[in-house]
């Protein structure tokens, strides 16, 4: 498969000279001293190192960790820099085999202009970004050509660095056969005694590859059952507790948005509530609120064969909550939060929901189900509202892949937002810039609201009327929340398989996770306020 991807000889002189060879797209070349051309070792260790890049006149410079292991074999590294004309610039670099004892091999990527931070117009710490870029292109060349540990350069920011190779180097092969899947190489701090920053990237990482797996795996792999085994094996080891309904519980509860999308398949529905409690138990918790539709196939509105199975991704929602509270736990935040899940699937047959029916919510408002494809909003209507009659959080914060309507604004460049705080939104806002899982706030004008509540016959309507599906949306469920802070995350646009503008630690055609890191992150401001970095 490498030797199908890599470019070669005059091909790749050519390209290197026009500027057009990405390491993120095209495997590192292999430059080998004292074997054969082009061997590159399989197996041992390996280390990743950083380059910065060349500017006022300065030739490319190794971070620190990178000019011990330099002096260390006698200048060999810099040599080989300067002979291959790496320059620094990010996401470039070249593996050097048999170049030091201790390593196997040695992988130089570019971290582009030392010394930048934060770049408002991007709304993204760059040094940071460049670190996991960086980080997750070195782990996974040295991964693709066997090496079975994997040291990091810290590249001054260590946390940022285990985020980078630990997303890069992850697969979901769980069907492939064992000779037929990818050695997950183990991950090692180089450089730095900072292994409290170093853990808390890993601890991040490894909860956006959970999210990731649970989204990846097919349907029949992946049902409400399995969702609910899964968040259980998960999340009870953490200290987490995790509370599974079944439908006698859930039909007693009168949640009827939810089961009127989960009677038209065969798979029992199922409600999950999850609690960590950080701090006091009389503190109001933050209330989470996950789509989990396994598999959404538009029920009797049925959507198109062609890319149907990417929305056995729809329950993306419920897989980052998950995900994120098991980071919670791990990193011990002192915060109660509580999490209500919604898992069914969303099948045609003689029990589906039609196009026109109307269900009584909660709150005893009517809301008439049109558009059986759109079924994110009414999935976790009742839900929501029942969260809050239970819980009374100080916070909703709800997350879903509803409406590609955010998809066609913003791509895969950003988790569309919107929320009623300022305060709230602003949190998520710098949350999404160290993170570099950005999110990007939307209307939540009146205009959205009369276009969804605005009729003679019934409350709500599910779809609207008109454009902007996604804000139309986001209106539906601004009219379940009567008085508390609200946040609703689409994530359709970035939570699915990613296919426009690859995050290069990220992997192509596959489901994302996003945003596991940033929901971590805004947890943790909120957890912490006074730590927060202005």
């Amino acid at each position: 498969m490498r030797g199908e991807l890599m470019l070669r000889g005059a091909a790749l002189a050519r390209s290197m000279k026009l500027g057009r060879v990405r390491i993120s797209y095209v495997p590192v070349r292999h430059v080998t001293a004292g074997c054969g051309a082009g061997d590159a070792p399989k197996g041992g260790k390996g280390l990743v190192v950083g380059l910065y890049e060349e500017e006022a006149g300065k030739g490319p410079r190794l971070t620190p960790a990178g000019e011990t292991v330099n002096d260390r074999v006698q200048g060999k590294l810099s040599e080989m820099i300067c002979e291959t004309k790496l320059t620094g610039r990010l996401g470039r670099g070249k593996v050097f085999n048999n170049v030091d004892t201790d390593f196997r091999s040695i992988c130089v990527v570019g971290l582009g202009l030392e010394g930048i931070a934060f770049n408002e117009l991007e709304m993204l710490d760059e040094g940071m970004e460049n670190v996991r870029v960086a980080a997750g292109i070195g782990a996974r060349s040295l991964q693709s050509i066997g090496c079975n540990e994997v040291h990091v350069d810290n590249m001054d920011y260590p946390e940022q660095a285990a985020e980078g190779s630990a997303l890069a180097i992850w697969r979901f092969e769980e069907n492939l056969a064992k000779k037929h899947r990818t050695t997950i190489p183990k991950l090692v701090l180089f450089g730095s005694p900072d292994m409290e920053s170093w853990t808390r990237g890993l601890f991040k990482a490894e909860s956006q590859n959970l999210a990731r797996r649970l989204a990846d795996a097919p349907a029949n792999c992946m049902t409400p059952t399995m969702v609910a085994q899964a968040a259980v094996d998960s999340l009870c080891p953490c200290g987490i507790s995790v509370e599974v309904r079944t439908m006698e519980w859930i039909e007693q509860q009168h949640l009827n948005s939810f089961l009127m999308i989960a009677k038209g398949s065969c798979e029992p529905p199922v409600f999950l509530e999850v609690a960590y409690c950080g701090t006091a138990p009389e503190d109001k918790p933050i209330l989470l609120v996950g789509q989990g539709i396994t598999f959404n196939s538009g029920g009797i509105n049925l959507r198109p064969s062609k890319g149907m199975d990417e929305f056995r991704g729809d329950l993306t929602g419920a897989a980052c909550i998950l995900a994120a509270m098991r980071a919670a736990a791990a990193l011990s935040l002192p915060i109660n939060i509580t999490a209500v899940i919604p898992l069914c699937e969303n099948m045609p047959s003689g029990m589906s929901c039609k196009p026109g029916d109307v269900v009584t919510l909660l709150n005893a408002k009517s809301m008439a189900v049109r558009n059986i494809s759109r079924t994110g909003v009414v999935v976790i209507a009742d839900p929501m509202l029942y969260g809050q009659m239970t819980y009374k959080p100080r916070l909703v914060v709800d997350v879903g892949s509803m409406c590609k309507g955010v998809k066609k604004a913003v791509g895969g460049g950003a988790t569309g937002i919107w929320s009623n705080s300022h305060y709230i939104w602003k949190q998520f806002q710098r949350a999404g810039s160290l993170t570099g899982d950005r999110l990007w706030r939307f209307p939540l004008w009146r205009y959205y609201k009369d276009r969804v509540a605005e009729h003679k016959s019934f409350d709500l309507l599910n779809d609207g009327d008109g454009y902007a599906s996604s804000c139309l949306a986001a209106a539906v469920l601004h009219e379940l929340v009567p008085c508390s802070d609200w946040a609703h995350l689409d994530t359709y646009g970035t939570g699915l398989l990613s296919t426009y503008g690859l995050v290069p630690y990220l992997t192509a055609g596959r489901m994302t996770g996003r945003p596991t890191r940033t929901i971590v992150q805004f947890l943790y401001q909120m957890a912490c306020p006074a730590d927060t970095p202005k």
